[in-house]
């Protein structure tokens, strides 16, 4: 298997554990001085779990990849994030049940065959409005459409 084909694979792994919300199958996939970038700040593993965990939880999300490009330590995929909100995310308490669908985009560098580095780009303003979210949240800061 070449290193495109090998970093190609762990990331459709992430796309499933994070479709089951299985936080810990995820760890293996990750450096462990990895570094995960998203709306709420940068940080390790652990740090990023929580939200992870909130997002599976509370807003039900789930990733449909519709296009994935490799190379070499690079790996960028283009999803479909979909969900609904049923309990609590982040500080939100008060869910609306309300549904969700953006577009998403998350690029992984890798180094040793794990994902060193995570970032991710989504429209947290769209989702913050069509979920419902308190006011505050709707107004997305320039410069903070990333997510987790």
């Amino acid at each position: 298997m070449s290193r495109d084909q090998a970093n190609r694979a762990t990331v459709e792994a992430y796309v499933r554990a994070m479709n089951a919300g299985d936080i810990e199958a995820l760890r293996p996939l990750f450096a462990t001085d990895a570094e995960i970038q998203g709306v709420v700040g940068a940080g390790a593993f652990d740090f990023a779990a929580r939200v992870w965990h909130d997002l599976h939880h509370g807003l039900n999300m789930r990733l449909d990849v519709l296009s994935m490009v490799a190379y070499e330590d690079t790996v960028a995929v283009r999803l479909r994030e979909t969900g609904k909100w049923t309990g609590p995310f982040l500080d939100f308490n008060q869910p609306t049940g309300r549904s969700y669908e953006l577009l998403a985009i998350e690029w992984f560098e890798f180094k040793a065959g794990k994902i060193a580095r995570r970032w991710g780009a989504r429209d947290g303003g769209a989702q913050a409005r069509q979920l419902g979210f308190p006011e505050a949240a709707s107004h997305c800061p320039a410069g903070k459409e990333e997510e987790f």
